[in-house]
């Protein structure tokens, strides 16, 4: 069999993937038709003895890519480029202000724990043996501060404790 018959026999092949890739009909027979027709004009490219259906579909494949490719609208990039919006420096300070508020109010154990982690940078091991804690300790009152302290900062307020009365 010649390559024209073979080309010919799998066209439902390549209209079923070129409808998977375009997902209507017109579109997936334009592109079956680019395909074949590149496909035809570099048949001399094709190597005998290999698969020719796994080479239409690549050249399927990229058929489909460059027209997209040649779809997508490109800027030119110019100096007319708008400038990219910037946090005002305000809020930073705004922002330091509440979180070290915050952190005043987290209970004393938790903050000392969630200052030795994150801002002296100890390992949890460091920390335990500089508060004489277990580091399961140490874990568990860093996992409390760092959710009370988002939640503040979030500005919900933690609930009331509850007074222990004998």
């Amino acid at each position: 069999m010649d390559e024209a018959q073979r080309l010919v026999d799998l066209i439902p092949r390549l209209r079923r993937y070129a409808r998977a890739l375009v997902g209507e009909r017109a579109g997936a027979d334009d592109l079956v038709q680019d395909t074949l027709e590149r496909a035809w004009t570099k048949l001399h490219l094709y190597r005998r003895g290999t698969d020719l259906r796994a080479w239409l579909f690549t050249v399927m494949h990229n058929v489909h890519v460059n027209k997209l490719r040649a779809a997508r609208p490109t800027d030119p990039l110019d100096d007319a480029m708008p400038e990219l919006a910037q946090r005002a420096p305000q809020s930073d300070a705004l922002l330091v202000r509440d979180l070290d508020r915050a952190i005043a109010r987290l209970p004393a154990d938790q903050r000392a724990v969630l200052l030795l982690v994150t801002l002296e940078e100890m390992s949890y091991d460091e920390v335990a043996r500089t508060l004489g804690i277990p580091i399961g300790t140490v874990m568990s009152r860093l996992s409390r501060a760092r959710e009370k302290l988002r939640a503040l900062m979030l500005g919900h307020t933690p609930p009331a404790k509850l007074k222990v009365v004998k």
